[in-house]
């Protein structure tokens, strides 16, 4: 656990007794992109579906999933993984970021980097050098905010449906 001073954000490991939290969480990331051709193509049954895949991803190996807490209240997460990347490339190993995510209210006060900042200590621990992320192309918010943090652009997503 850690406890980002200047913004007075505690960033902790998530526990399944979270779960409903991450849930609405997660699911908030993915309503607030509707008109979006993969996102906005949210299941009827996307809740039941969500707890499935997030609790076992609670328990997984190499990978962890961190909540940001203000005055007692959870108000962002972020998922990093250790991911394994081309055998034809370095590093063979990288920390891929998903799921990230602050309530409105919170955002632009020191959530996003005291989660990310939780996620890069976790992954150093594990030797990793490189982090990467998928980011809603478009949304300019996004992508000043991960470019101000230290990310930038490499590689654009295509999508094409097949009738």
């Amino acid at each position: 656990m850690s406890t980002d001073v200047a913004t007075a954000v505690t960033v902790r490991k998530a526990r399944l007794a979270d779960l409903d939290t991450i849930v609405r969480l997660r699911l908030s990331l993915l309503r607030e992109h509707p008109e979006h051709p993969i996102y906005g193509r949210l299941r009827a049954d996307a809740e039941r579906r969500a707890r499935e895949v997030f609790s076992s991803q609670l328990s997984a190996l190499g990978e962890t999933m961190l909540l940001a807490e203000r005055d007692g209240r959870i108000v962002g997460i972020l998922r990093c993984a250790e991911s394994i990347a081309s055998p034809l490339l370095d590093p063979p190993r990288y920390a891929y970021i998903s799921s990230v995510f602050v309530d409105r209210e919170h955002r632009r006060t020191g959530v996003l980097r005291a989660l990310l900042g939780a996620a890069e200590r976790w992954s150093a621990d594990r030797g990793l050098t490189d982090m990467r992320l998928h980011s809603v192309s478009g949304d300019e918010v996004s992508e000043v905010a991960w470019e101000h943090l230290g990310f930038m652009p490499v590689e654009t997503v295509r999508m094409k449906r097949l009738s």
